[in-house]
């Protein structure tokens, strides 16, 4: 007879600490405690918060951060020479010189200024809902992690790119066609088509209710080997919103983003990949979808399998402008990513940034149709190398875009995918 007492004894939360974990040939993370999760430094519960908030406030005293502002604030006009290559402080500045330069352009390309961080020091942002925000016995600190959460942006540069038209990923990978599933695990991107029956994408329930499905049956169709699928939260991106973009984690709805995240990035990495599964399928933390109710052991024998974070992006229209770009694995495996703490009061999250390299390998969908569904991989188990761990990718400005060309209006749904 099942021991209730004890089943729910087990689903009680505790702290998941990830081992250390890296991918065979790539060199260990530019991160804090050699790459160890701040939830090894739990304090009777914390998850490690305190211990990433004091780390945070070390690091601005530093000055580091600050001296690298001052170095860039103080060059000369024009381009700045970093060991990355020339780099550019105004979208404008890097642009001129994209158009003064003879770049050779695929079919369907483009070359346009991306935005790198310069900075190979972790970083640390404390999310808005930190009760730190709201303490007036520590708003000295609130007002210091503030400004340097702030400054991140002066810490970086723009770099020309040259893009490639996803869809003719064949030309470039004969053996690969850009909507296969050998095409996610060998660039960490790929393709899909949807045609939604989703009316109304600022609507959150309806969203959850009808699109939440649609994509996890598209995960199922796309990846023949997986057993199991989960849509757990999303995003709407449209910079022209003209109703209320408050976000209601309460109620399971994520606003409206009027901004858009320009800066090369990935949204997970090592660690938070396996901490975000698991508190997801223990805790249901943060999971706008099917409710999850996995024992830890129950949890950890689904996670034994191969497992990836899917992110996927489709449009309400025809994307004019602020195209969403992506960048493929074999161009970067060999690179360190610089880890990005999220500090929560309950946990601390991890996502990832990426210094410049002319051979990063980009792509993106001109004018990418409403039916068509852009997939990036966030993470993978799998850590021998066979397979892509992850991809990075940005936002950005199309120049060739005509001038009055309406912002880009998409949901982005993030999903594990188990096999």
């Amino acid at each position: 007879m099942v021991d209730q007492n004890a089943v729910e004894a087990e689903k009680v939360a505790t702290v998941f600490v990830p081992a250390l974990q890296l991918t065979e040939g790539q060199p260990p993370p530019i991160a804090e405690n050699g790459g160890l999760s701040y939830m090894s430094f739990d304090r009777e519960g914390d998850a490690g918060t305190a211990e990433a908030v004091e780390a945070a406030l070390r690091q601005i005293d530093s000055g580091e951060g600050q001296a690298v502002i001052d170095m860039l604030d103080n060059a000369p006009p024009g381009p700045i020479e970093t060991q990355w290559g020339s780099g550019f402080r105004r979208y404008a500045e890097c642009l001129e010189y994209i158009k003064a330069n003879n770049y050779v352009v695929p079919q369907g390309g483009l070359v346009l200024p991306l935005r790198y961080t310069v900075y190979e020091k972790p970083s640390f942002s404390v999310v808005s809902s930190n009760a730190l925000w709201r303490d007036p016995e520590r708003s000295k600190q609130a007002q210091a992690l503030r400004k340097d959460e702030q400054d991140n942006v002066r810490r970086c540069l723009y770099f020309p790119q040259v893009l490639r038209d996803a869809r003719r990923i064949g030309d470039y990978y004969p053996d690969l066609s850009p909507t296969s599933p050998e095409c996610m695990d060998a660039l960490g991107v790929s393709l899909a088509q949807c045609d939604s029956k989703c009316e109304d994408f600022y609507d959150a329930a309806e969203v959850e209710r009808v699109f939440y499905p649609e994509m996890e049956k598209l995960l199922l169709e796309f990846f023949p080997a997986a057993t199991d699928a989960l849509v757990f939260n999303h995003d709407v991106f449209d910079k022209d919103y003209k109703g209320d973009p408050t976000e209601d984690q309460d109620n399971n709805n994520p606003g409206v983003n009027k901004a858009y995240a320009n800066l090369v990035h990935n949204d997970l990495n090592d660690n938070s990949g396996r901490v975000r599964c698991r508190e997801l399928l223990t805790r249901n933390l943060r999971n706008f979808g099917r409710k999850q109710d996995y024992t830890p052991a129950q949890a950890d024998a689904k996670m034994s399998q191969r497992f990836m974070s899917i992110n996927l992006a489709k449009p309400m229209e025809t994307v004019r402008q602020n195209p969403f770009v992506l960048c493929a694995w074999p161009s970067f495996r060999d690179q360190p990513y610089i880890t990005n703490y999220r500090v929560y009061d309950d946990r601390v999250g991890e996502t990832t940034r990426f210094t410049h390299r002319p051979e990063h390998e980009w792509y993106w969908l001109p004018e990418q149709q409403p039916n068509e569904v852009s997939m990036l991989k966030c993470y993978d188990s799998i850590t021998d190398g066979s397979v892509s761990r992850w991809s990075f990718h940005t936002a950005c400005i199309d120049h060739s875009a005509p001038e009055q060309a309406p912002c880009r209006r998409n949901v982005v749904v993030r999903s594990f995918v188990f096999f």
